[in-house]
């Protein structure tokens, strides 16, 4: 029997639709998705009820700005994506046999947040059970229901990750709770001494770091930051505060507005050091929101932060769960970052156009008088 030609109506553009429908890796930023395979290269699937309904395509990887324009400038000239408390990985087995108690930051391992581009990685370094482990404290010290792993099993991926890339540059920032020689021993151990970047070539009064291309060139590739002053002359390993300065971490570095230097740091507009580092996450992670932190309050505190810092643009953010976001999140503010230091434009994307900061400014002028059109 023959349809109905008003019955047709309605099931042939339903169907059309249908057959329109991205998958198998057509989806693009924002399309609705069912699985991570529906969604293209650089985006995965993920639900956002904060940020939009059902579950939709997001950045899931970094704009890599040193093949998209080039690695011939300073390194303190670009920015890169930090993960606060990267060892603190949900999901992480126990290693002490006790079933851990204690909070996370990040939903990858180690090398899956290298693989998607995050090059600056927040590790909290103690003595416990006859090692060096990564663990949060519980008055000031490590347990095992707060222990994640020992280091040298993350220091191995990280070495592992710079042998097979050769032109990357990884910075570790620690919080440091290690006596004498412990860090040395376990990065000697790791293997990761042959990628070290020497202190005596860090400037100290606002010179320019040296250009990445020499630091690759010379396989120094390793940047390693301390919270113990003593161990910079002692071990040579160097001291975070001579050479960076830090806004206030946690609930403290969230107050739209302000960004207040953490107590350690030097002021932020302190330009005797050269490299800025923005944090933006709760002192207490929350998994389920913090794509909606990893969000427009993300890209307002830098440009806080900027004017705090003396019209300096970051060289690093650190945030918790990075993947987690409504579109672009913290990929987008380091695409911002680093079309602000490459070219005064507000995406990295717009420096390889060859845009230049007057002509992000014209841009800006025209839509404006467009709007107001």
């Amino acid at each position: 029997m023959a349809l109905p030609k008003w019955l047709l109506l309605v099931i042939i553009p339903l169907f059309y639709s249908v057959a329109l429908a991205c998958s198998n890796g057509g989806c693009k930023l924002l399309d609705e998705c069912s699985s991570d395979g529906d969604c293209e290269s650089g985006l995965h699937c993920f639900s956002c009820p904060r940020g939009f309904s059902g579950s939709r395509c997001i950045r899931s990887t970094i704009t890599d700005q040193f093949k998209l324009i080039n690695n011939s400038l300073p390194f303190n000239k670009y920015a890169f994506l930090t993960t606060h408390n990267a060892f603190a990985i949900d999901g992480e087995p126990s290693h002490t046999g006790i079933p851990r108690v204690t909070v996370d930051n990040q939903e990858d391992s180690i090398t899956q947040q290298l693989n998607n581009g995050v090059r600056g990685l927040m590790l909290d370094t103690y003595d416990f059970d006859g090692d060096v482990w990564l663990c949060h404290s519980f008055g000031g010290q490590c347990h095992d229901l707060t222990a994640f792993e020992p280091a040298i099993d993350t220091l191995k991926e990280i070495e592992a990750f710079l042998s097979a890339n050769p032109s990357e540059i990884v910075t570790l920032i620690l919080e440091d709770y290690v006596g004498p020689n412990g860090l040395t021993k376990v990065f000697k151990d790791s293997g990761l001494m042959k990628y070290w970047f020497p202190v005596t070539s860090m400037p100290k009064n606002g010179q320019d770091w040296p250009l990445v291309s020499d630091m690759v060139a010379k396989n120094q590739r390793l940047l390693v930051f301390t919270s113990i002053k003593s161990k910079e002359e002692s071990e040579g390993i160097a001291y975070q505060w001579n050479y960076m300065v830090e806004n206030q971490y946690g609930d403290g570095g969230r107050n739209a507005g302000s960004c207040p230097n953490r107590a350690e740091s030097s002021p932020l507009n302190d330009k005797s050091k050269t490299l800025v580092l923005v944090n933006y996450f709760r002192s207490t992670p929350i998994k389920q929101i913090t794509c909606g932190d990893n969000a427009g309050g993300l890209i307002d505190m830098l440009s806080t932060c900027y004017t705090a810092a003396g019209n300096r643009w970051a060289n690093f953010i650190a945030v918790d769960y990075y993947k987690r976001n409504e579109g672009g999140g913290a990929f987008q503010a380091v695409d911002t970052l680093n079309g602000k230091l490459l070219c005064g434009c507000d995406d990295v994307h717009a420096c390889a156009s060859g845009s230049t900061s007057q002509a992000c400014t014209a841009q800006k002028t025209q839509q404006k008088v467009s709007v107001k059109a």
